[in-house]
């Protein structure tokens, strides 16, 4: 999924680009001259280091593009295992901290909210701890 994104933003950079050049050829203008003098130099200078990196690449011998490619895999599969344990571990927490695992329904302190209980009820409160018929149905 990332690397999907990360395509589809590319692809609208380059087509911006394409505008762009195509707009200053119609109007015959650059824009920003001096910015992009500096960004072209080190456009170039980029080009030669990946030049210049393909060929000490080339260098290196079969095995350890094979042992550091290994080293590379089982780094991201600690990873992952780190994460799925930090995971579990950020649940227990939350359920740590969290009350409502055990939560018990109290009667309530609000004079106003038993008297609505009370109306509701037909003028009684009933035993599940003030709450209507219509609450009752639905837990059935």
């Amino acid at each position: 999924m990332f690397a999907a994104i990360i395509f589809f933003i590319s692809l609208a950079c380059i087509a911006g680009l394409f505008v762009l050049k195509h707009a200053e050829m119609r109007t015959g203008r650059t824009l920003m001259p001096q910015v992009r003098g500096t960004l072209d130099v080190r456009a170039g200078q980029l080009k030669e280091l990946l030049v210049a990196a393909r060929i000490d690449l080339a260098k290196v011998p079969p095995q350890a593009v094979r042992i550091t490619r290994i080293l590379i895999h089982e780094a991201a599969l600690e990873l992952a295992a780190f994460a799925r344990a930090a995971e579990r571990q950020a649940y227990r927490l939350a359920d740590l901290v969290s009350h409502k695992h055990h939560f018990e329904r109290r009667e309530t302190r609000s004079e106003f909210l038993k008297k609505v209980a009370e109306h509701k009820n037909g003028g009684s409160e009933s035993e599940s701890g003030g709450a209507g018929p219509e609450l009752n149905e639905r837990s059935e």
